[in-house]
């Protein structure tokens, strides 16, 4: 402990400078009750029981500024004047700049200046700047610790839990941001602007919004003149990473684009701290009539303004912002009626509600045009169960009746029956049914296989294109049917050099018959026929004729 109390011999701890750095490193100037309000709001409430307001003060503000002396000792910190009402002004140094650049994760090149000499005329502007982020984001007690507390703490700070969010955290502004209209974002040209603060808060509805204060000592005029130099810098583009030309500020800031034929420039909002001369209810009217070119849309048939190429302006003032915060209808858009919380303020609730409209509208017809294909569907589903049951029963109704037993065909009975070759029937009996087919066929002593479809002869002889025979043939002797071998023989055709039988109208048996009765007719000879696949031998051509001499001969 000896050791901790010679480093730091405030008895600051980690958690106390740390928060100075981040206050500091986005302030650059502020007093430790504006510390102690922003980054530790719960010690309001623990040390609401001391008898007067300066006690309070420094008793709620004693660990911040114990933590700046140390980091004053560390040269981290210094003093840099103080306010009109006596409050000390503490700033960061360039080494408390760069330990700051740690504790907010952002890149040393922006953190801004050291802001020494602020408070040598009271710091009257940056105090309002930091009163305004102050009230932007509503810091809340955290309960956690103060479980230790008497019931009537826990009870207040409960309360100020209970009060209207704000926006953002301390990491999520920045201050005294230049706005090149020239040169580049480190070394800025001549007629640019510089924001006081900018908010980045994506999560809370805020992407991008700019921040001007004013103390009521500038007039409409010169507040137009900033305007403008705003507008210069929103509509400069450069090359980007892709080599595509993009608004300049879109290559810090992302912000999402909007439709397509709607695309305003980022909202700039005037927070007036009524300490001047200028009266704001009169600056204000004059300044929207100067400005009316940067921020006036154009009207749409739908109920809604596009504000393509505009720039949204609105309108606070801080005692209304600190009494009711971001959510309180509080906030001026110029070109509107009526005040409307920050987040409509900045953005086109109307073109919202029309969209949403357009959507629900168009989901009401996607689901009218889906119910209208099933119902068509349905109909044709149920036109065509009505047309086959029509046609099954049209089939039913000529389905054949055997004229034997009377009873109906079978699927492949009819089939076969209904089987002609060249116009002619191919079964034997269409008229009968496979059983009295059988019948008839015993009966007329045929075998009961021997009137095969051809089709099944054509699937066992598939290889062939063609058949001489695609019955089975009977005898033009005896009138006996066909063997599958001498049925098989006789369907060679002649062409090629299959040889063709030399009786395909006579069975096995009438053929060697045949045969024999020649032998017994002419006893000793041989009964030889001339091979018909043999080639006639052609008489040779003349030399000098003509391909057609052969035939004149």
């Amino acid at each position: 402990m000896a050791g901790k109390r010679k480093t730091n011999p405030a008895g600051s701890t980690n958690s106390f400078r740390s928060d100075v750095l981040c206050v500091l490193g986005v302030l650059k100037v502020a007093t430790a009750d504006q510390i102690q309000r922003i980054s530790a709001p719960h010690l309001s409430f623990r040390h609401a029981d001391k008898p007067t307001p300066s006690k309070r003060k420094q008793a709620r503000t004693a660990s911040h500024t114990g933590a700046l002396s140390d980091m004053r000792k560390h040269g981290l910190s210094e003093n840099g004047g103080s306010t009109e009402a006596g409050d000390a002004l503490r700033n960061l140094t360039t080494k408390g700049l760069e330990a700051a650049s740690w504790e907010l994760r952002r890149p040393a090149t922006e953190m801004g200046s050291t802001a020494r000499g602020a408070g040598s005329s009271g710091a009257s502007h940056p105090m309002a700047v930091n009163e305004t982020v102050i009230a932007l984001l509503r810091p809340k007690p955290d309960l956690g610790k103060l479980a230790d507390d008497p019931p009537h703490v826990q009870a207040a700070a409960q309360a100020a839990v209970g009060t209207p969010p704000g926006i953002g955290t301390i990491a999520s502004y920045w201050t005294e941001v230049p706005l090149p209209a020239t040169g580049t974002w480190n070394a800025p040209g001549k007629g640019g602007a510089q924001a006081d603060l900018v908010l980045t808060t994506p999560q809370d509805g805020v992407p991008l919004l700019f921040i001007e204060v004013d103390n009521c000592h500038e007039t409409a005029e010169e507040l137009t003149a900033k305007l403008e130099k705003y507008a210069r810098f929103f509509r400069r583009t450069v090359k980007d990473t892709d080599g595509k030309e993009r608004p300049m500020w879109r290559t810090r800031w992302m912000a999402s684009e909007d439709r397509y034929g709607d695309v305003p420039h980022p909202p700039v909002l005037l927070v007036f701290n009524h300490i001047g001369a200028r009266n704001p209810n009169r600056t204000i009217p004059r300044l929207q009539e100067l400005t009316r070119h940067l921020w006036q849309g154009e009207w749409q048939r739908e109920g809604y303004h596009l504000y393509d190429g505009k720039i949204p302006i609105v309108a606070v003032g801080l005692r209304n912002l600190r009494a009711h915060g971001p959510t309180g209808s509080v906030f001026f858009r110029f070109g509107r009626d009526r005040p409307q919380p920050l987040l409509e303020a900045i953005g086109n609730p109307r073109r919202e509600v029309a969209d949403a409209r357009e959507a629900e509208e168009w989901r009401v017809r996607q689901e009218e045009y889906q119910a209208q294909l099933r119902k068509v569907a349905q109909e044709q589903a149920a036109k065509k169960a009505v047309e086959a049951t029509r046609e099954a029963a049209q089939r039913e109704a000529r389905r054949p009746v055997c004229a034997g037993c009377g009873s109906r065909f079978t699927d492949a009975r009819w089939e076969a029956a209904e089987e002609t070759d060249w116009g002619r029937p191919v079964d034997t009996h269409p008229t009968l049914c496979d059983t009295c087919k059988h019948h008839a066929l015993a009966a007329a002593g045929q075998p009961t296989d021997a009137h095969q479809s051809h089709g099944l002869d054509h699937q066992a002889q598939g290889e062939r294109d063609f058949w001489r025979y695609p019955n089975r043939p009977v005898c033009a002797e005896c009138r006996t049917p066909f063997t599958d071998e001498r049925w098989k023989a006789v369907n060679r055709t002649g062409w090629g050099p299959v040889r063709m039988e030399r009786r395909p109208t006579l069975c096995g048996d009438c053929d060697q018959q045949y045969v024999t009765d020649i032998q017994q007719a002419w006893p000793g000879t041989t009964h030889q026929e001339p091979e018909q696949d043999q080639e006639q031998t052609l008489p040779e051509q003349k030399a000098g004729g003509t391909w057609l001499s052969r035939f004149r001969r």
